[in-house]
């Protein structure tokens, strides 16, 4: 099976176990913020969100704390297919529009941001900090894009039932740095100088 077809089958059961995952946990997006790593966060850091599709692990409480704790919030904007994320200004209140693949979006004329750190949904995370997605691929050429100039922290959100043996992955895909579960957070053993007691090497707990 090639690598595509491998990525397609994963895909499918990511999606069952994520939905169960959703209907078993309606309170998780409220248990993220007793794991999130805000020691992250100083005042008028640049926060990319997104807004949940269906199924999604939803980051709003987590947003909410953000924004109070002096964080700027950023949401994605699909600028077309093959391009990298743009992200707009937002704040609680703001409007939002309906754009393709049923995103919600800022209002066109919000301010445009670069994120210090990426809220990132997913399908499916493995011990090592791959992540899959739909595979439009958005959110990997964004990351090399940014990594290319900078360092900013891409920090997943998932249920512990996304955690799988391991991802398909090929040369473009973007590691995560952490990961933040209803029950957990765990720092990636590729980020610089990981605390042991946190990486995914050494934790005894790690899928």
């Amino acid at each position: 099976m090639n690598l595509q077809a491998l990525k397609s089958d994963l895909r499918r059961r990511a999606l069952v176990a994520r939905q169960s995952a959703h209907e078993a946990a309606p309170d998780a997006g409220e248990r993220l913020v007793e794991h999130f790593p805000f020691e992250l966060v100083t005042p008028g850091s640049v926060v990319s969100a997104y807004w949940p599709l269906p199924g999604e692990m939803d980051p709003r409480p987590l947003m909410a704390a953000l924004e109070a704790r002096g964080a700027c919030l950023a949401l994605p904007v699909v600028t077309g297919a093959g391009h990298p994320l743009e992200f707009r200004e937002w704040r609680s209140g703001d409007p939002l529009q309906r754009r393709a693949f049923g995103l919600m979006e800022p209002r066109e004329n919000a301010p445009q941001l670069v994120p210090d750190i990426l809220l990132v949904p997913l399908l499916a995370i493995d011990p090592d900090g791959n992540r899959l997605g739909f595979g439009k691929g958005y959110y990997d050429r964004t990351l090399a894009g940014l990594r290319a100039c900078g360092a900013p922290v891409a920090v997943g959100l998932a249920y512990e039932a996304q955690w799988v043996a391991a991802v398909p992955v090929d040369e473009f895909d973007q590691p995560l740095d952490w990961v933040v579960t209803e029950g957990r957070r765990v720092r990636s053993s590729a980020t610089p100088n990981p605390p042991s007691d946190n990486s995914w090497s050494s934790r005894p707990d790690a899928p």
